[in-house]
């Protein structure tokens, strides 16, 4: 079969850095092809050239044979070519149909036709399996079912060519489910979908061939996965051997170090109860809805408490209030990092320093020599992939933002307990494993973590203990020895009919 899709010999630099070096390979129609390579082998690069955002140093694109000259989105969109980036681009104020028609509302007597808008929106995501209301605002959905919209928003503009950058990475296993029927169903109707994953199970479930990236450069290009193993693509990925990504160990645990009790807020109105001990790794799993981002949220008093208490070593942290969390050396590094992490628009150095600056800034002036300090030691310390402290961290992959968010919180002084959330998405698996072995490292100075995840293996893997969460509340806790994914799944489930296979 003819290639549809053809990149030749892609090259893009930035200052300091070459993103893509001569890239080239093909794409067939009606294929689902896989992309992968660490954060910053130059995946987004690719994607964003394709998609118009960008316009590469040289190469071509070639499109059903014909040559791209495109410099835009809108020229790209009229290619047939749609991205759907895993920093989603929709308008948090608008409702789930106004953003899906956004653009090209339909219109009756020169005004908006606002019931034709709903109709059809409602008869798609039906007849794609999409359980979101169209008249809600996108603010008030969860990041999961924003993923969904952003998906349905591609199908509905009928597009030729579909990019997924991280398509699952804020999705529930039955959200995840409805997306590959979904991909099935576009593959059958002769569609191109580019598939970007670190999950190498859904690439290899999912894909027909693949491209690695390592370093911008083409590390391999697999035309089939028959005889391909996973083993062979992470090394393909990583340029080494990752024989266990996990990496856990044991460590000295001592005593309890954060007490939560009876705590409940407006969105999570069940009191809920737990202990973590000094030097220990609880992690918390649970599906999407079932409470996990917001238990860490009223935690740390980024939202208000209906009832409880929260105490580090003995001492109460009053409720309410970040400030207090922090003084207390409770800090979180959050589920959404674009939104509630990073300070975009500023460099890694003011990022990792804006937390404690205040440390080392007599009567309100700023030590800038501290802080180029500082970041020097977190980005040597946490190796953070960058050219310079002065990069602006809206440019890194996504595991070296989430590093630069560690870099500020153990630059603060007193930490006693990490909570992260999510501390993994949308990295691959060679950070993954920089990431847990920084976790280790925290957890055996004596720090108390918090980790939330939707991945079960990771979890288990690198938990001494694991609290399922279900409806708003803590549904069963296991200590390591006696994980099983079968039970811990089974207890995450809201309806216990349901069977584990």
């Amino acid at each position: 079969m003819a290639s549809f899709l053809e990149f030749k010999n892609i090259s893009k630099g930035y200052p300091g850095v070459q993103a893509l070096s001569d890239i080239s390979f093909a794409v067939e129609k009606g294929a689902v092809h896989g992309l992968m390579g660490e954060n910053g082998a130059g995946k987004s690069t690719l994607i964003r050239i394709l998609s118009g955002d960008q316009s590469a140093d040289s190469g071509e694109i070639w499109i059903d044979g014909s040559l791209q000259g495109y410099t835009s989105a809108r020229d790209a969109f009229n290619a047939g070519v749609i991205v759907i980036h895993q920093e989603l681009q929709l308008v948090a104020e608008l409702t789930v149909a106004e953003n899906l028609w956004l653009g090209r509302f339909p219109a009756r007597a020169g005004m908006i036709d606002f019931k034709k808008l709903v109709f059809e929106v409602s008869e798609k995501l039906q007849a794609i399996g999409i359980e979101v209301d169209p008249n809600i605002k996108v603010a008030n959905l969860s990041i999961g079912q924003r993923q969904m919209v952003e998906i349905a928003k591609a199908v509905m503009l009928d597009a030729r060519i579909i990019a997924l950058d991280e398509p699952t990475s804020s999705l529930s296993s039955r959200e995840s489910e409805i997306l590959f029927s979904l991909i099935d169903r576009l593959k059958a109707q002769g569609k191109i979908i580019l598939y970007i994953s670190h999950r190498l199970d859904e690439v290899f479930r999912l894909c027909d061939s693949l491209t690695v990236l390592r370093d911008g450069k083409l590390a391999a290009h697999h035309s089939s996965l028959e005889g391909v193993t996973r083993d062979r693509v992470i090394t393909e990925m990583v340029g080494r051997e990752i024989s266990n990504i996990w990496g856990w160990r044991s460590r000295q645990i001592g005593q309890t170090r954060l007490k939560v009790d009876q705590l409940s807020g407006r969105i999570l109105p069940q009191p809920i109860s737990f202990d973590v001990k000094s030097g220990e790794i609880l992690g918390f799993f649970g599906l999407i809805g079932a409470g996990r981002s917001e238990m860490t949220r009223l935690l740390y008093g980024a939202d208000n408490r209906r009832s409880g208490t929260v105490s580090v070593d003995g001492v109460i942290v009053p409720p309410n209030d970040p400030r207090h969390s922090i003084e207390a050396g409770i800090v979180l590094c959050p589920e959404d990092r674009k939104f509630d992490g990073i300070i975009q628009g500023r460099s890694i150095e003011e990022n990792i320093a804006v937390s404690s600056r205040r440390h080392f800034s007599p009567f309100g002036i700023l030590r800038l020599s501290q802080e180029a300090k500082l970041a020097d030691t977190f980005i040597q310390k946490l190796r953070i992939r960058t050219p310079s402290r002065k990069q602006d961290i809206i440019n890194l992959s996504g595991g070296n933002q989430q590093k630069v968010i560690l870099g500020r919180w153990l630059s603060e002084q007193g930490v006693k307990v990490l909570v992260i959330d999510e501390p993994t998405r949308g990295i691959d698996v060679g950070a993954k494993a920089e990431i847990y072995n920084i976790l280790y490292e925290l957890a055996e100075s004596g720090i108390a973590i918090i980790v939330i995840s939707s991945e079960l293996p990771e979890v288990m893997g690198i938990s001494d203990r694991i609290a399922v969460m279900c409806n708003g509340r803590i549904a069963a806790q296991y200590e390591r020895e006696m994980f099983d994914d079968r039970k811990i799944l089974a207890a995450a489930l809201p309806d216990k009919t349901v069977a584990v296979a």
